[in-house]
């Protein structure tokens, strides 16, 4: 059931849960997030960013399409972080159903500008759009903000912002922060900021991104079978669990993913010197990424929404 992204996100935030948005790179990672959110009869946001459309081109996108036309529950294509006019039109045209456009490391009045552009061009052919206001730190692909220059979303400045480009949702800095990094301690989540935005934009779904969990196990796991990650720190539950009440619709999770597969695959080839079997290698994988897309379906409270 192949469908807008925001006739996901609409429901989500009107009924009060969250949506994931979950990245993917490969088969086995398209595989863990749907059949994970089919069991569970969640609506589910399948994620590209402009690296996973470099790594797997056009046969990513068909394998996608495919796979999402088989199962029964809603599913969105969105690509990620799209870093130009350009990036969002060839999305488009692979048959995107949710597109972004994120120029917030420029200047607001050029995001305004091609963030517009992007709407009249997506909205012509019927496909939402997510822009970003403020800036997240962290590194993910493209996107790269020291975190002294990282900067939170002003809640006036994101009500014109929408006004001026008439974007479907809005993507929002509050103190996450993309990949593993996140500082010292729990991650600081500015709610009052969140909850007035969500007052000026009512109805319009809020998005979430930087908010993988990080989960300690995956951490110690990669590390006991030969990783080195230290100091990685996750989003807590109850923040996202908070912040779902005070009106973000889709929470963005890849790194959770990226950790369940590594320490997976750590995990065989550390146990298992002689193997060599791909799919003895991967099959594992598979399956700890599906119960980690399971725990995060439970924790928006999508299940059972489809």
């Amino acid at each position: 059931m192949l469908v807008s992204g925001l006739e996901i996100l609409k429901k989500a935030r009107e009924e009060g849960y969250g949506v994931g948005a979950f990245n993917t790179n490969n088969m086995e990672i398209t595989q863990a997030i749907l059949e994970a959110s089919e069991e569970l009869r969640s609506p589910v946001i399948l994620a590209f960013s402009e690296g996973a459309l470099k790594y797997g081109g056009d046969y990513l996108v068909s394998m996608a399409l495919e796979m999402a036309k088989r199962v029964r529950i809603p599913v969105a294509l969105h690509l990620d972080h799209g870093s130009s006019y350009e990036s969002v039109l060839r999305a488009l045209r692979y048959g995107f159903t949710s597109v972004m456009i994120d120029k917030s490391g420029e200047d607001f009045e050029t995001n305004v500008r091609e963030t517009r552009r992007v709407v009249e061009a997506a909205h012509a052919v019927g496909v939402p759009v997510e822009a970003e206001i403020g800036k997240l730190a962290g590194v993910e692909e493209h996107v790269a903000v020291d975190e002294k220059d990282a900067l939170l979303t002003n809640p006036e400045e994101a009500k014109l912002f929408v006004e001026k480009t008439g974007v479907d949702y809005l993507a929002v800095a509050i103190g996450t922060a993309h990949g593993p990094y996140k500082g010292k301690g729990r991650p600081f989540i500015d709610h009052e900021r969140l909850k007035k935005i969500a007052e000026l934009l009512p109805g319009v779904p809020l998005v979430l991104h930087g908010a993988s969990g990080v989960p300690k196990e995956l951490i110690e796991k990669i590390n006991r079978y030969g990783g080195q990650i230290e100091g990685a720190q996750g989003i807590h539950p109850d923040d996202i669990r908070q912040a779902i009440k005070e009106g973000i619709s889709k929470i963005n999770t890849d790194t959770d993913l990226r950790l369940a597969f590594t320490a997976a695959v750590r995990e065989v080839l550390y146990t298992d010197p002689k193997v060599y079997d791909p799919r003895k290698i991967l099959g594992p994988a598979r399956e700890e990424m599906k119960r980690v897309v399971k725990e995060r379906i439970e924790l928006f409270g999508s299940a059972g929404k489809a």
